[in-house]
């Protein structure tokens, strides 16, 4: 299917935002809106973005795709994912301004970006929003990511010849490879007695809140090579609550083995537009 893109600007707390609208020429009522993820802008890495804007556009979806404040070509301060929750309202607004026809949309984020989607879903409860597509969601801490080193690098490399070659012949380096196997068992362990006091860190709590109020559905994919994704699903083992939401008959869970953190090869870019194009026309129904 053909399909036209277009520029638009919009205001957000007195900024201006710039976004990239892809329509299709028959456009369906589900419109895709892609947030960046990470210090980027619109285009994405690898331009994955304006790629899979043009590829769910061709298949009748409209997209927008666009500029947190501070970055690209949109005006303000530089901010993290923890405050675009006005950014994200703004370009919804936006969205549904230049195409009329949108009756819910989708919000589709990679990493922090997927973090963002809940985190304003959290804050809003916007009646808009129908659906998250969720990409190695950013679950950072010194505990998560000292679990995710114990169990995938430590783990693996005693099973690696290499690892056992350099131990013999005094190439390993075993002091400073047994202080880091000793620091992360000393973040886990103090990661949990802070887990004790605070729970969890404020962020990550509202993405769990987020998901368990979300009442549409979801897409999660994660990438096999990858240790934001392996964080993820280890948040997911320790935390009840979270295993339980991903075990709903709203959330698919699916993923690419062999793909890195943003899926930087053109083949990996494809599967994730074909998965995302087959769970929309799902969801459309």
């Amino acid at each position: 299917m053909s399909f036209t893109e277009r520029a638009v600007s919009f205001s957000c707390a007195g900024e201006e935002l710039l976004g990239i609208v892809a329509t299709p020429e028959q456009p369906g009522s589900t419109g895709v809106v892609i947030l960046v993820g990470g210090p980027q802008y619109r285009a994405g890495s690898h331009r994955q973005f304006l790629l899979l804007s043009r590829a769910l556009a061709r298949d009748g979806y409209p997209c927008i795709r666009f500029d947190y404040r501070g970055m690209g070509d949109s005006t303000g301060g530089l901010r993290d994912f923890e405050a675009v929750n006005e950014d994200i309202g703004a370009a919804i607004a936006a969205f549904q301004a230049n195409c009329p026809q949108i009756q819910r949309v989708v919000l589709w984020g990679l990493c922090d970006a997927a973090s963002a989607s809940l985190l304003y879903w959290d804050a809003t409860h916007d009646a808009r929003v129908g659906g998250l597509v969720l990409l190695n969601p950013w679950v950072r801490s010194e505990t998560t990511l000292a679990r995710a080193h114990i169990k995938h690098y430590y783990g693996q490399r005693l099973l690696q010849g290499d690892f056992w070659r350099k131990l013999l012949t005094g190439k390993l380096g075993l002091t400073r490879a047994i202080g880091g196997f000793v620091g992360s068992l000393k973040r886990t362990r103090q990661g949990k007695s802070q887990a004790a006091k605070n729970e969890v860190l404020p962020f990550q709590k509202k993405m769990v809140r987020g998901l368990q109020s979300f009442t549409g559905q979801i897409l999660l994919l994660l990438s096999g090579n990858d240790y934001t994704a392996k964080e993820f699903l280890e948040a997911v083992q320790v935390d009840p609550a979270l295993a339980a939401i991903l075990q709903q008959p709203a959330v698919t869970q699916t993923g690419i083995p062999d793909a890195d953190h943003t899926f930087s090869s053109a083949e990996w870019r494809s599967q994730i537009e074909r998965m995302t194009i087959e769970w929309l026309k799902h969801f459309a129904n």
